[in-house]
């Protein structure tokens, strides 16, 4: 199974468990890993028969625009349900970075996988 990768996609959302947080919108820095067999892709050279990463890019921007969570599991939790769902993503990782919600770390944040992990049978 290949993997479509989408690095440091930053967003602006409404996320924190402080009520001040609550009232400001925050970067989130994310990284994907979204497991798809690109090869109808590549032989038909058609973006139709794999998964678009400027859609799903537009998508995460839209999710995070639209929700306010305390947690950044939630969010991470949330928006890989939605990913799949929308984009029959069969499997994920998801990484979501805070930056400066420490101030003596870069960041802090979370790694999520979700559904059934690629088999690395297909690959042979």
């Amino acid at each position: 199974m290949d993997r479509i990768l989408i690095e440091a996609l930053d967003v602006e959302t409404t996320i924190g468990v402080y009520e001040w947080e609550r009232t400001i919108t925050q970067r989130l820095r994310l990284d994907l890993e979204l497991a798809t067999d690109i090869r109808p892709a590549a032989a038909a050279d058609d973006i139709g028969l794999t998964l678009d990463y400027a859609a799903i890019s537009q998508r995460i921007h839209a999710f995070a625009a639209e929700h306010a969570f305390a947690l950044v599991e939630t969010f991470a939790e949330r928006l890989a349900a939605c990913l799949r769902e929308e984009h029959g993503i069969a499997w994920l990782r998801l990484t979501v970075r805070k930056p400066g919600a420490v101030a003596s770390a870069a960041a802090v944040g979370v790694t999520i996988t979700r559904g059934t992990p690629p088999s690395s049978e297909e690959d042979r």
